[in-house]
C-alpha cells in the first residue's frame, strides 16, 4: 500500500500561488513605453519636458482628451466606435456659451444642463446603435456632421464668451495654497496641502492593491511574486509623489487634474467591481455569449453611449472655458485623439480588452509626444508622423501578442 505525502515546495510559498518572476509585456508594456519616451524627450529637451511648470501644462493642456478617453475606452471596450465626440465637444460649449453668457443662467445650472444635453445626444445615438442595429460607425459618423453642423447654426462664424471665473478656474485654475508652503530645501517650498494629497493617494494605491493581491490569495488565484509586487507599488509611488512635488512647487494641483483623479477612480471602480462594468466587457468580447448569458446587451450598449455624450458635454465645458469661449472649429479631430489614446492604452480592435487607467495612459504619450516635439522645436508634421506610427504600432503590438498568445496555446 502506497501513501502519497504532500512535500511543500521552496518555489510554491505558503501564502499562496504566485507566478514567476517575469514581466508580462501585454498588460505591463504600455508602461513601459511611457516611461521610455518621457526619458528619450527628457534628454532631447535637457530635462525641460519634466520641470514643475511644464508638466503643469501638459496636464491642463491635454485634460479634455483625457477626459473623452474614458468614455472611449469604454465605447470601445463594449465592441463599438464613436466618430462624433469632437462635435459633440463644439457643440455643447456652444449651448454652455449661450446659457452662461447670452442667457445669464448661474454658471453651476448652465454646466448641468450641457451635461444633460449631451445625455440627451449620447441617448439619441445610443438608441439607433442599440435598438435598431444600425453599425455605430454610421451612427456617429452622421452625428459628427449634424452636431458640427448645429454648433455652426448656433455659433455662426463668431465665437461666445467670456466665460463665467468659475468655469475658467475649474479649465484653468489651482488649488488655494490652505495651509501655505513647505521647505523642501533644494527644491524651494512646495504646497502642502498638495503633497498631503499626494501622500494618501499613494496611500491609498497601496492599501486597495493590497487588499486585491489578499483576495485573489484567498481565492487561489495566481499573484505576482512579493517582491514583484513591492516594486510595483514603490514606482508607482515614486511617480506619484515626483509629478505632485513638481506641481506643488509651480501652481498647486490643477483643478482640472482633480477633476480628473475622481473620473479616472470612479471608472476604474465601475469598469472592475461592478456588474454593469463586467457586462459592457461582456458584450465586447462575446456578443453571442453575452446573450446567451441574460446579459442586456441592448441596455447595455445604450447607456455605453448616454455616458459618452455626458463626458463629451463635460470636455466641452472644459475646453471652452480653457479658451473663454465657445468657437465653431472647437473639437476639431478630438475623436482622432481620444480613439489613440484607447488603442495606445491596450483597447483591443475587436473589443472586449482595455483599461481606464490604460487610456489615461495612452492619452498622456500623445500628450508628452506633442509637448516634447513642440519643446525642440518639431515642425507639425513631423509631429503628425510620429503620432500616427506610434498609433499603428500599438495596434501592430495588440495583434502581435495576441497571436503569439494563440500560439502557445
Amino acid at each position: 500500500m502506497s501513501v502519497d505525502v504532500k512535500v511543500p515546495s521552496v518555489l510554491a510559498p505558503t501564502e499562496g500561488p504566485q507566478r514567476r518572476f517575469r514581466l508580462n509585456l501585454r498588460q505591463s508594456g504600455i508602461y513601459v513605453a511611457f516611461a521610455l519616451i518621457v526619458v528619450l524627450f527628457t534628454v532631447l529637451t535637457d530635462g525641460a519636458l519634466l520641470q514643475p511648470g511644464n508638466i503643469s501644462n501638459i496636464v491642463v493642456q491635454n485634460s479634455y482628451v483625457l477626459i473623452l478617453a474614458i468614455g472611449m475606452i469604454l465605447v470601445i471596450i463594449s465592441g463599438h466606435i464613436d466618430l462624433s465626440v469632437g462635435s459633440v465637444v463644439a457643440v455643447t460649449g456652444a449651448i454652455c456659451a449661450v446659457l452662461t453668457v447670452q442667457w445669464g443662467l448661474p454658471w453651476w445650472l448652465a454646466v448641468l444642463a450641457t451635461l444633460g444635453a449631451g445625455a440627451l445626444i449620447g441617448a439619441a445615438q445610443g438608441y439607433w446603435i442599440a435598438y435598431f442595429g444600425i453599425p455605430a460607425f454610421i451612427v456617429t459618423l452622421g452625428g459628427m456632421l449634424v452636431f458640427r453642423a448645429l454648433t455652426l447654426t448656433v455659433l455662426g462664424n463668431q465665437g461666445i464668451g467670456p466665460f463665467p471665473e468659475e468655469i475658467r478656474t475649474l479649465a484653468n485654475g489651482f488649488t488655494g495654497g490652505y495651509l501655505g508652503n513647505v521647505g523642501l530645501g533644494p527644491l524651494g517650498g512646495a504646497d502642502l496641502v498638495s503633497l498631503i494629497l499626494g501622500v494618501l493617494v499613494v496611500a491609498g494605491f497601496a492599501a486597495v492593491q493590497w487588499r486585491t493581491r489578499r483576495a485573489r490569495l484567498g481565492y487561489g488565484q495566481t499573484v505576482d511574486p512579493f517582491p514583484l509586487f513591492v516594486v510595483k507599488i514603490l514606482l508607482a509611488a515614486v511617480v506619484v509623489l515626483f509629478v505632485v512635488v513638481q506641481l506643488a512647487r509651480f501652481r498647486n494641483l490643477p483643478w482640472v487634474l482633480v477633476l480628473l483623479a475622481v473620473l479616472v477612480l470612479a471608472y476604474s471602480l465601475m469598469a472592475s467591481r461592478s456588474v454593469f462594468g463586467r457586462h459592457i466587457y461582456a458584450v465586447g468580447g462575446n456578443l453571442q455569449a453575452a446573450t446567451l448569458s441574460g446579459v442586456r446587451v441592448k441596455p447595455v450598449t445604450f447607456w455605453v453611449f448616454v455616458n459618452m455624450g455626458v463626458l463629451a458635454a463635460l470636455a466641452g465645458v472644459i475646453f471652452a472655458g480653457r479658451l473663454n469661449q465657445a468657437g465653431p472649429t472647437a473639437g476639431n479631430a478630438f475623436e482622432l485623439d481620444a480613439i489613440a489614446a484607447a488603442f495606445i492604452g491596450g483597447a483591443a480592435v475587436q473589443g472586449g480588452v482595455g483599461k481606464v487607467i490604460g487610456a489615461i495612459t495612452g492619452g498622456l504619450i500623445m500628450g508628452v509626444i506633442n509637448n516634447g516635439m513642440s519643446l525642440i522645436g518639431a515642425p507639425s508634421e513631423r509631429v503628425m508622423l510620429v503620432k500616427g506610427l506610434v498609433l499603428l504600432a500599438a495596434v501592430a503590438y495588440d495583434v502581435w501578442t495576441k497571436r503569439r498568445a494563440g500560439a502557445v496555446r
